[in-house]
């Protein structure tokens, strides 16, 4: 089984520059026909409530409906472009889209210059046990520098499963012995804590650079790190399209790391893994 656990449907191509299909290149239906090209059974959608698009949330379940033997929900709470973004009164609106939407898990999207404080506040911390509670996965953006808080909020909440979106935004001008991956292999020691292998063209110098070589040192620490039950494969679909093709997106992984990780773990990096977390939320 190959499971998506990274992409988008906007009803409206939220970012620069300006696409002449502004309808149609995010639209689930778009989405389903590349999973059907390739193989790809399910796909967790990550709601993000960004320009034009103030409704994804409603959109992504939509398209849930329709879709319900196909899609995942993974719903927005108070991400870092919404105007409750750390304001009061968090964990009251993450039961609301829970008990909304039926989630089993959301995201939010933290802000590059946050210090992390929030999450030890009394606010914060209402938010992660209402999450704690309602057995919630949290797919979390979170900037590099604050891989140290990610790791005291695992070791608080050890039977919530946090997944960092994008490897968790390792840098290939770093190297191997890099900071931010240096961070990124320490957390691996909170079993809680999994990574998308997405985002590849975010990693490296040139973005567009198919099959990303430049990264595979990464995968492989990832690997040897958090091993196959702990790393799912993501597309970032439709944003992903700048840098390379829906197809691309999943050869990255199964073609070309194919020497890093062996057969018998490879089904469960690209989905079997995330398939069977979400079946226990």
């Amino acid at each position: 089984m190959i499971v998506d656990s990274h992409c988008h449907a906007w009803r409206t191509w939220p970012y620069e520059p300006p696409v002449p299909d502004p309808q149609s290149r995010p639209a689930v239906e778009q989405l389903l026909f590349e999973m059907d090209q390739c193989g790809v059974q399910e796909a967790v959608l990550v709601a993000a409530r960004i320009d034009h698009n103030p409704d994804d949330n409603d959109y992504v379940a939509y398209c849930v409906r329709r879709f319900p033997d196909r899609l995942y929900q993974f719903a927005d709470v108070d991400c870092m472009w919404t105007p409750t973004y750390h304001t009061p009164g968090a964990a009251e609106r993450l039961r609301n889209a829970v008990e909304t939407y039926g989630l089993r898990g959301f995201t939010h999207y933290v802000a590059a210059d946050d210090d992390g404080a929030w999450f030890f506040s009394a606010d914060g911390q209402a938010f992660l046990n209402t999450a704690a509670e309602l057995h919630q996965i949290v797919s979390i953006h979170i900037p590099n520098p604050l891989q140290p808080v990610l790791r005291q909020l695992a070791h608080q909440f050890p039977d919530t499963p946090f997944v960092c979106h994008h490897m968790a935004y390792p840098r290939t001008d770093e190297g191997p012995d890099g900071p931010a991956l240096r961070e990124i292999l320490t957390s691996s020691q909170q079993p809680n804590i999994h990574i998308k292998l997405s985002g590849f063209h975010y990693a490296a110098a040139v973005g567009w650079e198919y099959p990303h070589s430049a990264t595979k040192y990464i995968v492989r620490a990832l690997y040897e790190h958090y091993g196959p039950e702990r790393l799912h494969w993501g597309s970032d679909y439709p944003v992903v399209r700048w840098a390379m093709t829906y197809r691309q997106s999943l050869e990255v992984i199964k073609t070309h790391c194919a020497d890093i990780i062996p057969p018998e773990a490879m089904d469960r990096v690209l989905g079997s893994s995330l398939h069977d977390l979400l079946q226990q939320r």
